[in-house]
């Protein structure tokens, strides 16, 4: 599992930003020619795309592009500007159902053939931010081989139920377990959409680490502020890498002598358990590993 504890969103029409991201050390680089680009600027974006995936990949940087949702009629357009060598991965937004993400796996292989790029190369990320999406999200997680991930859309979804979006994101309760469940299920990452809120870092630890706390494996964010907060948040710490070292031992001690189950710290560890130590370990060790080919390659 590549580590995607957070995402921060970049207009592509924006040169300075996008410089700025390779100094910001967000685990994904997104390239916004969606929500973040007004109209008049979608043609220019697409222009700048394709050399901003250049540079940030040729810096080591992992990136992804947003691209414009089917309903406008741009995103053939936006996918022939972005796909290329060095993209790992594309935002899909507003999708309602498996056939949405039929349609766009096309446009991707055909812009890949195109492109140089292997077909299947591209990671899809689709974005669950309506009602319709959310009874539809199996459907969905199932249409494509090459969907890596399930991103929420908060301020969409919750414009699609008429109320309004807040801190707390009580309105967000059902979608964010909906999304965990189905990742879960197809063994697919959990992405949480973004805090709106700026300059309130606590608020931002708060909502990511519930995220985390439910399943959510990283976090969208906005600003590069954000990121340093929501990357500790996603990281296990000394001490949950500690408590998982002494389980995985002791556990894989009692296996060796006949028993299913031992005591560490006072608790009964069984195969769960340790199989949650050994992924929280594995996780761990994928986040430094990840760190080091951003440096070398920076």
């Amino acid at each position: 599992m590549q580590p995607m504890r957070t995402l921060l969103f970049v207009p592509a029409n924006r040169e300075s930003m996008v410089e700025k991201a390779l100094t910001i050390p967000a685990d994904v680089i997104v390239l916004d020619l969606e929500d973040a680009v007004p109209p008049a600027e979608k043609e220019a974006a697409r222009r700048r795309v394709r050399a901003a995936v250049e540079s940030l990949s040729g810096a080591g940087r992992t990136v992804h592009v947003r691209v414009n949702a089917l309903a406008t009629g741009l995103t053939r357009d936006d996918l022939a500007a972005a796909i290329g060598p060095g993209l790992h991965g594309l935002l899909f937004p507003k999708v309602e159902a498996a056939a949405d993400i039929r349609a766009v796996d096309v446009l991707i292989r055909e812009q890949e053939m195109r492109n140089g790029v292997r077909p299947g190369t591209v990671m899809l990320v689709p974005m669950i931010e309506s009602a319709r999406a959310v009874l539809r999200c199996e459907e969905i997680a199932q249409a494509s081989t090459r969907i890596g991930a399930l991103a929420l859309g908060g301020e969409d979804y919750a414009t699609d139920l008429g109320v309004p979006r807040t801190d707390e994101g009580r309105e967000l309760e059902y979608v964010r377990r909906v999304i965990v469940h189905v990742a879960a299920a197809y063994r697919l990452q959990a992405l949480d959409g973004i805090y709106a809120t700026l300059h309130d870092e606590a608020g931002l630890i708060a909502d990511a680490a519930y995220a985390r706390s439910i399943g959510f494996k990283g976090k969208y964010v906005i600003h590069p502020e954000q990121v340093g907060p929501v990357n500790q948040v996603f990281t296990p710490t000394e001490a949950e890498l500690e408590a998982a070292r002494r389980i995985v031992q002791a556990f894989d001690e009692a296996i060796a002598q006949g028993h299913g189950t031992v005591q560490v710290d006072g608790r009964m560890i069984d195969i769960p358990i340790a199989t949650r130590a050994r992924e929280l370990i594995a996780y761990a060790e994928a986040i430094a590993a990840s760190q080091s080919d951003s440096q070398r390659g920076g």
